[in-house]
């Protein structure tokens, strides 16, 4: 089921329950530090985060989404791993950050966003991951100046996001039971406000993410054929 999530039937609480993150505090965040980020996207570029908990998901339905629609598919967790790969100073950090369940400062994940958005001939972009916290929104925002077209949020509980991430450990530092729970506390306390901002925006579609991969899908292409109807 699709749950589209206008502003009037916000309240207090937002689209994960919590109360929102408030416009103010997210002006109040201070932007000179983004000064050296990079320049500024152009405004035709049409992008839509795709957020949610460890484990529900997004990766998967970025893929299918991606191939039938021509986004192109931007992994902020992809980015950091190849930095992580890459054996330079920053990936380096980033890979400490990784095992402990932190979230990685917003400067190295803007820059990577950034180079990978010069880099592509699209000008359609689905990203995925990103932004986790006040500080990417600020930057997104006032810096990078994306004004998503939708944020699709992959509603999955936390009993289930455990579940998942323990049966698919292929050996990734930061698959073991004490760090998925750690970086579920720092979704909790970090992303779900970013995205109960936009929820406040009119900008979130919700999708029950706990459903079996094609149901899923079914949901995320009727959102996205609105938003591609809407474009045109």
């Amino acid at each position: 089921m699709i749950v589209g999530l206008p502003m009037e039937a916000v309240g207090e609480a937002g689209a994960t329950g919590r109360e929102n993150v408030m416009p103010e505090e997210v002006k109040q965040t201070n932007s000179d530090q983004w000064q050296d980020a990079g320049e500024d996207h152009p405004n035709e570029y049409r992008v839509v985060y795709v957020l949610g908990g460890p484990g529900s998901g997004k990766s998967t339905q970025c893929s299918k989404i991606s191939s039938e629609f021509g986004f192109s598919h931007l992994s902020a967790g992809d980015l950091l791993q190849k930095e992580v790969e890459s054996g330079s100073e920053e990936g380096k950090m980033i890979r400490d950050l990784k095992k402990e369940g932190k979230l990685v400062p917003s400067e190295i994940v803007i820059k990577l966003l950034q180079q990978a958005m010069h880099r592509s001939e699209s000008k359609k972009f689905l990203i995925d991951g990103f932004p986790r916290n006040k500080e990417n929104l600020a930057a997104a925002e006032n810096i990078m100046k994306i004004k998503p077209d939708a944020v699709l949020f992959f509603d999955c509980s936390e009993q289930e996001s455990m579940r998942r991430l323990l049966s698919r450990n292929q050996g990734r530092a930061d698959d073991n039971a004490e760090t998925i729970q750690n970086r579920l506390k720092v979704y909790s306390e970090l992303t779900v406000p970013v995205i109960d901002y936009y929820n406040s925006k009119g900008k979130v579609r919700k999708i029950d993410a706990e459903r079996p991969i094609e149901e899923v899908y079914k949901s995320v292409k009727e959102v996205l054929s609105g938003i591609e109807g809407k474009g045109q």
